[in-house]
């Protein structure tokens, strides 16, 4: 079945930097777009990031534009976010996510928590 391990979250002043990881298994990674949202407490969750299956294109919600990085490695079935210029409004839970003929997988999730 389709399973994500996300890591990489933790706490950060703002300014910092961090990268999260996801691997996915349980199905062809490379055949697929990944995507990156986010939970912040008491919101809805929001999209953050999409890369396309082969790694040519990227989106990026206006918020994190020019600060975030959405990548992949299809050799180990991994996706990337490298967030620079942490800010407070980055807090979340963040997680990678598979849309498989209109079904959405969800991992658990990785808390990124920006604070001073």
């Amino acid at each position: 079945q389709v399973q994500f391990v996300e890591s990489g979250g933790g706490l950060v002043q703002p300014g910092g930097s961090l990268r999260l990881s996801c691997v996915a298994s349980g199905f062809t990674f490379s055949m697929y777009d990944m995507r990156w949202y986010r939970q912040a407490p008491g919101k809805e969750r929001e999209l953050v990031a999409t890369i396309t299956s082969n790694g040519g294109s990227t989106y990026y919600a206006d918020s994190v534009k020019g600060r975030f990085t959405i990548s992949r490695d299809n050799a180990k079935n991994t996706v990337y976010l490298q967030m620079n210029s942490l800010r407070p409004e980055d807090t979340a839970d963040y997680y990678c996510n598979l849309r498989k003929y209109g079904v959405d997988y969800w991992g658990k999730g990785t808390l990124v928590t920006v604070s001073s």
